[in-house]
């Protein structure tokens, strides 16, 4: 199973720190946010890795290079100056994705959500992992009902999901992830875990000082 890792976002919200450097390249506990998804996708023996590229996408490739350092076949796909959004991006990167079933990850969020390079879909389009809402998000993304959890609560995506590449075909070029993912749960083809570990979005730079205590803290 191959691995797609989203950063192309410009991270306006994290400035000015993101003025200068691409959002996936902040530094976090010693390094940069990135690096431990792919050191985490190595470890659990995924061997190739997509990375969507656009604002200051460069130093990406100057910063990863191949994949070679962190055993691991790094690809790009680079979006230009185009916003293609969440969706569009993962349909340009198609080419390199393949026809199987593929992990996701946001480049902007830390976690210990398991990579799993055997993960089964069997008759789902795509399984989530969720947490509880955060501070920042109360009214969550989904129900528990369109996830197929028990509960009548509401859930935030984790920014982690395994998907099968045909729902992401013959669409505009630009669009969000969350219209395939609408479209699941209208055809009741998706699922999801509930994650009750560590979980932080790094969207803002109050975020990212939490996410830099939670490392210290639990030895990360």
């Amino acid at each position: 199973m191959k691995a797609m890792i989203l950063a192309a976002g410009r991270g306006s919200r994290l400035r000015p720190l993101t003025d200068h450097i691409a959002k996936p390249l902040v530094r976090l506990g010693g390094k940069c946010l990135i690096e431990y998804h792919l050191e985490r996708l190595a470890n659990a023996g995924f061997k190739t890795v997509i990375i969507n590229l656009a604002y200051k996408g460069q130093q990406l490739r100057d910063q990863l290079g191949n994949g070679n350092h962190y055993g691991l076949d790094i690809q790009y796909s680079d979006e230009g100056d185009e916003v293609l959004e969440t969706g569009g991006g993962i349909a340009n990167a198609l080419p390199l994705i393949g026809e199987d079933p593929f992990l996701v990850i946001s480049a902007d969020i830390f976690s210990d959500i398991p990579f799993d390079p055997h993960f089964v879909l069997a008759e789902q389009d795509a399984h989530l992992f969720v947490v509880e809402n955060p501070a920042h998000h109360l009214n969550g993304d989904f129900t528990a009902n369109e996830l197929a959890l028990s509960g009548d609560q509401r859930y935030t995506y984790a920014g982690i999901g395994y998907y099968r590449p045909n729902i992401f075909k013959q669409r505009e070029r630009v669009f969000a992830m969350s219209v395939c993912l609408r479209e699941a749960i209208t055809q009741q083809r998706i699922n999801a875990t509930l994650h009750s570990g560590a979980w932080f979005d790094i969207g803002t730079a109050t975020r990212l000082h939490e996410a830099q205590h939670a490392i210290l803290e639990r030895g990360f």
